[in-house]
């Protein structure tokens, strides 16, 4: 009994060792994602901008959509505006921007669905989908063409599930990581399907609202 007690605390101290060194690169590659656009802004010519009362207002309006969207489509398995609206608040306001409103969005929402360490996987993935989306939209074919970037938020479904299959794969100790990723398979696939159609439905409706706050922002 002795020994077998001794073996899973060993596993236990194992695993939370394992997550305090996943948390420590996550942190670690946002610092160096911000340097990258940091650096990148610089090059261009291109100043830091602070946030402003009324970004803070719009993204806050933004997060409770994002949220909303989530909770009211829960009931069909994967599919959810919600990865559609942090793609275009990325491609709009910029991969720290829309960090922020992917971390609310789903410690909100994962406080109602539940929370647990697959919060960390998912923030994770999504981060890994602005990222991707925000290094594509310096591509003028990309951020030019609404349909381009629906194709994007398809595929961004399918590499959500593969970035949480490795990191649950590594969390609970799975050995076939094919097999586990194959038979989520077809969630990834509503995931994308999902994404696809609510950014074709929403980008003209987005594209508007930020025409609309560039306007009162000129004439202020």
């Amino acid at each position: 009994m002795v020994h077998l007690y001794s073996i899973k605390k060993m596993v236990i101290t194992q695993r939370k060792s394992f997550h305090n060194r996943c948390l420590f690169s996550y942190f670690l590659l946002l610092i160096r994602c911000a340097i990258f656009f940091r650096r990148r802004r610089i090059m261009r010519g291109n100043t830091i901008r602070p946030f402003t009362t009324q970004e803070i207002a719009f993204l806050s309006l933004l997060t409770a959509a994002c949220v909303v969207g989530r909770l009211m489509f829960q009931f069909i398995p994967n599919v959810q505006p919600m990865t559609a609206l942090l793609i275009m608040i990325a491609l709009h306001f910029g991969f720290s921007r829309g960090v922020i409103v992917t971390v609310l969005s789903l410690l909100i929402t994962n406080f109602y669905l539940g929370m647990g360490i697959w919060t960390f996987s998912q923030i994770i993935g999504f981060s890994l989908i602005l990222l991707f989306a925000c290094l594509l939209n310096s591509v003028p074919f990309f951020n030019r063409f609404i349909w381009i970037q629906a194709i994007y938020s398809l595929l961004a479904g399918y590499l959500y599930g593969f970035v949480l299959a490795v990191i649950d794969t590594q969390i609970y100790g799975l050995t076939n990581f094919w097999a586990y990723y194959l038979a989520g398979l077809s969630f990834d696939t509503l995931h994308g399907l999902g994404n696809f159609g609510f950014y074709i439905l929403l980008a003209p409706v987005f594209q508007r609202l930020m025409n609309n706050k560039n306007n009162q922002k000129k004439r202020l």
